[in-house]
């Protein structure tokens, strides 16, 4: 996996341009599936009850998991019993399986665990999300609606909700397919989906779009499970912060606005932290982010914390959710409507 995204993704570049050959061909592959789901050649799969994507248009972290965990807790206060399915990227195991608050990242992958130690909801993991949604169902027959955290091209599961999560600082970039650009589908694929959530966007007066802010209100040491404001008790505000996601700067930006000055050690998404990694020379306290600290709890040290965050969004964004699976079109939605 890229350890952050190529800085040629943010321009039209040379490097973009002598890359465009391999682009086109991505989106050529791309456009050529989504019009087999359009023409109905292929057909998407129905599970029993409604579904709730999640995602993204452009390759890496923007946001996805704390929006997924906000709409659990906002479909549970409101009577609705959630369940969650994600592709457990970063794990080992390939088949559908339960994710618990105790299973091993390294087996389910960090954001499973994440979001089944943060959601209080049922959470299956699996590359076939149709598999891993029907698992779920299975075990959890109470569950009445799905969230699949992820899964904005993965056609084969029908859902009768889709959004769409855009980074407020990167935006989509160069707007050129992958590998040159960042994007897995083309902008026009946000015409076709229910909403679009803007992570660093306050709020939005355009119809569809919805802001999403991300904060946290102190750290949690990983050994005590002791909260602070600061993780650096009478220190110098230098701590060595640690980001195994997508977008490593954004954690570093949260810390640098909450008053701490990081010496920024970043790692590729999903990495398999080994202690060794999380070494230095110095007795500089170790923050990092919740999704990483899932998998370093087994060798952490009293010096380590992590930074739990939470989403805030636009309050109508929920109203649109629980409409549609209220009320599901039948057929479900139709998909890709968007042409390339």
């Amino acid at each position: 996996m890229l350890l952050r995204a190529p800085r040629f993704w943010d321009s039209r570049s040379p490097a973009a341009w002598a890359l465009l050959p391999l682009a086109c061909l991505y989106a050529a592959a791309s456009s050529i599936r989504r019009r087999l789901y359009r023409w109905h050649l292929l057909r998407p799969i129905a599970v029993k009850v409604p579904v709730i994507v999640v995602g993204n248009i452009t390759a890496g972290g923007t946001g996805k998991t704390p929006l997924v965990l906000w709409m659990a807790k906002g479909l549970a206060a409101g009577g609705w019993r959630p369940g969650i399915i994600t592709r457990g990227y970063g794990g080992r195991c390939s088949m559908a399986k339960e994710v618990l608050a105790s299973s091993d990242p390294l087996e389910v992958g960090d954001e499973a665990v994440l979001l089944a130690r943060r959601s209080g909801c049922p959470v299956w993991r699996g590359a076939d999300r149709v598999l891993a949604g029907r698992s779920l169902l299975s075990a959890h027959p109470e569950c009445n609606c799905l969230i699949s955290d992820d899964g904005l091209q993965h056609y084969r599961l029908s859902r009768q909700v889709e959004i769409a999560v855009v980074d407020g600082a990167r935006g989509l970039g160069n707007r050129l397919p992958l590998p040159s650009g960042p994007l897995r589908e083309p902008a026009s694929r946000l015409d076709a989906v229910d909403a679009v959530v803007v992570n660093g966007m306050a709020g939005s007066e355009r119809e569809r779009v919805f802001g999403m802010q991300l904060g946290g209100d102190g750290f949690v040491n990983m050994v005590s499970g002791r909260r602070a404001l600061q993780p650096t008790e009478g220190l110098a505000k230098r701590v060595h912060a640690v980001a195994g996601i997508g977008n490593p700067g954004r954690f570093f930006q949260t810390l640098r606005s909450m008053g701490l000055e990081p010496l920024e050690h970043p790692f590729p998404d999903h990495h398999a932290f080994v202690r060794q990694d999380l070494v230095f020379s110095d007795d500089h306290p170790v923050v990092m982010t919740e999704k990483d600290a899932v998998k370093c709890s087994s060798f952490a040290e009293k010096s380590w914390w992590y930074l739990p965050v939470t989403a805030s969004v636009d309050t109508g964004l929920l109203d649109i959710v629980v409409e549609r699976i209220s009320h599901p079109p039948m057929p479900p939605k139709d998909l890709c409507g968007a042409t390339p």
